[in-house]
């Protein structure tokens, strides 16, 4: 029945239209019978605020609740003298925790970031964990921090930044968000991964640097039986605008399962972006019908580079049956065809919706995916040929250092822009109620997301990262952040003990892998010899 009414009138505007009413009517009131003139001034009050809300663009909460969108305002500002009796703390991460939000709206904003009184963190915890500075610190011209995509086969090599937009398909965003992210990459000259929905008309809008996600449905490269079209996918990508070329074996968010985009929501302009027919079912396979093993996997990856015209291309994953794994980097050793990249996504990560089973419980979180991902590029020589994208959970130049610390080259982050974008975590994103216009398809509320204010956010939220950045690893004696390394970072263990991560974390020397793996413990002693470049079967 709501949803009926909702359909019709948006509920959420209830209360500025009672505002107004109560306006009326105290306003035949008084003139009538010289009474209520208060309540005059009070709902007249309250009409103007919520008619200023739904004018105003800086805040999306508020052109979708005029009037009542103040309470969280409200509550936000008296929180810091009420916090400890009555509202969690800023520290409670699940899955971000305030302070982490916090400091993403502040970036954003370009408001101060500073805190007075030191860290909220109790750094006697377990698992507490800090970068060492340096007695020599240095000083670096440029935050622009970049690395250079593309091995030996790529003719065209993309400068990325070392902070980019993780893959967020448009339909699961709204066309507003979509936009405001790409006009704030362009702006900042960083990537904007597209998520396997492929590369629509707002991804075009504003020109920022694109990398195009495929995935098993192979959206806006398909035929009309769901196999992989090579006309289509070079129609796409040989645009300028495409950097590079992802293929997307499995993801953080539901690791080894597929989707389903239900018909309903099947818009015509998402069905123009996938190739697919309006208002039916789209279906994302749980596997691949490309290639079945991974030879013909690096067989394919060789072919989509060749017809991008030798831009950079290469898979993200997230790490789960190691022997499966090692088969794929025994298919780049048996066939010389490497992936100019890998990007790795952990387990913690995801934007989409997905079985609570799935994710709690399936996938490698990145610290353990993205060590094994390098240490078994580095065991076989391949590691200065590929470069590597870590994902999952990564808001702060913190995050982004340590994530470089564990061997990645590049980071990419999800919900640290769609906070940057205005989401307030409220966790009802596959509802398409987003509060805030985020990751809705609904015309009205997306409208609350002012696209060239959202833009600036994100262009602010990148910059002041990277700028945070260049703080740390200028502090740490370093010149860039390529050259913090496991030895940088410290772990504390119990009250009474640290350790570095590189004394925590194991590592594989240089060509060991290729000498066999009977001198190695753990899962490379059990599963390398196993894994085979024919299947991705054990043997």
């Amino acid at each position: 029945m709501l949803e009926r009414l909702n359909a019709l009138y948006p509920i959420r505007y209830t209360v500025l239209a009672l505002c107004v009413l109560c306006a009326i009517l105290s306003l035949f009131t008084l003139v009538g019978f010289g009474l209520g003139g208060g309540w005059l001034l009070l709902f007249g009050g309250l009409s103007a605020l919520g008619a200023w809300d739904v004018w105003q663009t800086r805040s999306s909460v508020l052109r979708n609740y005029p009037v009542i969108g103040h309470l969280r305002f409200m509550l936000e500002y008296i929180r810091p003298e009420m916090r400890q009796y009555f509202i969690e703390s800023d520290t409670e991460a699940t899955p971000f925790s305030r302070s982490q939000r916090s400091l993403v709206y502040a970036r954003a904003k370009s408001e101060m970031d500073k805190r007075p009184f030191g860290t909220q963190l109790d750094v006697k915890t377990e698992g507490y964990e800090w970068i060492n500075h340096s007695l020599a610190p240095t000083q670096v011209g440029s935050h622009d921090f970049r690395v250079t995509i593309g091995g030996p086969a790529c003719t065209q090599p993309y400068e990325a930044s070392v902070f980019n937009i993780s893959a967020m398909s448009f339909g699961a965003l709204s066309a507003n968000a979509v936009q405001a992210l790409n006009a704030g990459a362009k702006r900042g000259g960083f990537a904007h991964d597209t998520g396997e929905g492929s590369i629509s008309s707002w991804h075009r809008l504003h020109g920022g640097d694109l990398i195009w996600e495929i995935g098993s449905g192979y959206f806006g490269c398909r035929d009309e039986a769901g196999r992989f079209s090579e006309e289509r996918f070079k129609a796409n990508a040989l645009d300028p605008q495409v950097r590079m070329i992802e293929l997307k074996l499995s993801q953080g968010a539901k690791p080894g399962h597929g989707g389903v985009l239900p018909g309903p929501k099947v818009s015509p302009e998402i069905a123009a972006a996938r190739g697919v027919p309006v208002g039916v079912d789209c279906v994302s396979p749980s596997a691949h019908s490309a290639f079945a093993t991974p030879i013909e996997m690096m067989q394919f990856i060789a072919r989509l580079r060749e017809l991008s015209g030798g831009k950079p291309t290469g898979f993200k994953l997230c790490i789960g049956h190691p022997w499966e794994w090692f088969a794929i980097v025994k298919a780049m050793l048996e066939t010389g065809i490497t992936p100019d990249f890998i990007v790795v996504d952990g387990a913690e990560g995801g934007t989409g919706a997905a079985p609570l089973e799935f994710t709690d419980h399936v996938g490698a979180p990145l610290q353990e995916g993205l060590r094994l991902v390098h240490n078994t590029l580095v065991g076989v020589n391949l590691r200065d040929r590929i470069r590597l994208g870590a994902a999952g959970k990564i808001v702060s130049a913190f995050d982004i250092a340590r994530a470089m610390a564990l061997g990645a080259d590049w980071c990419n982050s999800a919900r640290g822009f769609m906070f940057a974008l205005g989401c307030i975590q409220a966790q009802n994103c596959h509802t398409g109620h987003c509060p805030t216009g985020v990751t809705t398809q609904d015309p009205v509320r997306q409208q609350a997301l002012v696209v060239p204010d959202k833009a600036d956010r994100v262009f602010h939220f990148h910059q002041n990262t990277l700028k945070a950045l260049l703080e740390l690893v200028q502090a740490a004696g370093l010149t860039h952040p390529s050259e913090i390394s496991a030895h940088h970072i410290v772990r504390r263990l119990s009250e009474n003990e640290v350790r570095l991560l590189a004394t925590l974390l194991p590592s594989v020397p240089p060509g060991a892998l290729l000498q066999g793996a009977s001198n190695l413990s753990n899962v490379f002693g059990f599963y390398w010899p196993s894994a085979r470049a024919d299947s991705f079967a054990i043997t």
